[in-house]
């Protein structure tokens, strides 16, 4: 006889592994339901991502935060033009004792953790089989989710004029803990600092057309470098390439609905956004942290598939994202516009923003976390 569980978790990213881990430490039987392996040779994974504090206390609370080298903190960022007449630019300070605005995670690092973690954790059985019979299924397979489609969740997609060209570096100077992002006629091009403070390698975001992106990945590695070097106007001086460039089509995507009667989405399966902001995976880790503690603090007769316990998780995390998303969205449509005009209504409003230091620190809050961390329980 097949085991019926409690949840069912379908998709092994860090979001997923993260709510397993969640759960399980709740004492709920969950099943972790993995795709299956990519073929071998696959390049490998260059990934990184900015984490705020909300999502920190809760990967440390499962002791699954990674260790150095592979988090970098953040202890400034810069925003500003490239290439203009007239600059403008925005320079970001943590208002915190410690110092960090948030930190740069190696995605395979933090993967390997969380995955070394569900070892050691009972409660959790990690399947390759289609998923097992469950009380409820959260399905955190990604914002192409085919479990998703398959139960008819709709799923809104706004596609971007853009695309996400992502790579490492080894940069001539050190980044010095600063994440750096530029625009330029339409262009937002992001370094992220990595390998420690005064580390040497820096991620790379470059948002460009689809076509530039094309031309961008058909250059030979040093090209390539050269033109990240040319585009951030040398600030870390020459640029070496490091392993195989990446890159996708980037969208404003939500599902209408975020739950069903024992199903809920959760991650990329119920929502994507421009990565500008570098809020995506925070606001995926935000998801399950929800989830979890919606279930951990429901009444005692409700089952953990139960709609409207399920629909309580869905109002509070919908509101989030709608909040986050209008942000990112807005922000794509000042810094990825190339009219004349609203450049300079842009450079007009970051100049003002630059003189309002209780602004500045109260979107320095909402930014990294600090303004509402969500609920977890100590272990």
């Amino acid at each position: 006889m097949s085991r019926t569980y409690d949840v069912a978790v379908l998709g092994a990213g860090v979001v997923g592994h993260t709510l397993a881990l969640l759960l399980a430490r709740d004492r709920w039987r969950v099943a972790l339901v993995r795709r299956p392996a990519g073929p071998a040779g696959s390049p490998p994974d260059i990934r990184a991502y900015a984490l705020n504090h909300a999502s920190r206390a809760l990967l440390e609370s499962l002791r699954v935060w990674p260790a150095d080298p592979a988090v970098t903190p953040v202890r400034h960022m810069w925003v500003g033009e490239a290439d203009a007449d007239d600059p403008a630019a925005l320079r970001f300070d943590s208002p915190d004792a410690d110092g960090v605005l948030s930190w740069i995670v190696d995605v395979p690092a933090l993967e390997a953790t969380l995955a070394q973690a569900l070892q050691f954790q009972p409660g959790v059985d990690v399947l390759d089989t289609p998923p097992p019979k469950a009380k409820l299924t959260v399905i955190c397979e990604g914002k192409r989710s085919a479990t998703r489609e398959r139960l008819g969740f709709e799923f809104e997609v706004k596609p971007y004029a853009h695309t996400a060209v992502a790579a490492r570096l080894q940069c001539e100077r050190a980044h010095g803990a600063v994440a750096r992002q530029w625009f330029h006629q339409g262009d937002i091009l992001a370094l992220l600092p990595m390998e420690g403070e005064q580390g040497r390698m820096v991620a790379l975001v470059w948002s460009v057309s689809h076509e530039r992106a094309r031309e961008l990945l058909g250059r030979p590695a040093e090209a390539f470098a050269e033109a990240v070097a040319q585009a951030c106007d040398h600030a870390l001086g020459a640029m070496t390439l490091q392993g195989q460039p990446a890159a996708w089509p980037l969208e404003l995507s939500r599902a209408r609905r975020w739950v069903q009667p024992g199903v809920a989405l959760a991650g990329d399966a119920a929502h994507a956004m421009h990565p500008l902001a570098g809020q995506g995976l925070n606001v995926g880790l935000a998801d399950v942290a929800a989830l979890a503690h919606t279930l951990q603090t429901r009444e005692y007769w409700r089952e953990p598939g139960d709609w409207r316990l399920l629909r309580r998780y869905e109002r509070a995390r919908q509101a989030d994202f709608l909040r986050m998303a209008g942000v990112t969205d807005g922000l794509y449509g000042l810094f990825g516009h190339t009219d004349d005009r609203i450049q300079a209504l842009r450079r007009w409003g970051l100049r003002r923003f630059n003189e309002l230091p209780l602004l500045k620190q109260w979107a320095i809050r909402q930014a990294t976390g600090q303004a509402a961390l969500h609920p977890t329980r100590k272990p």
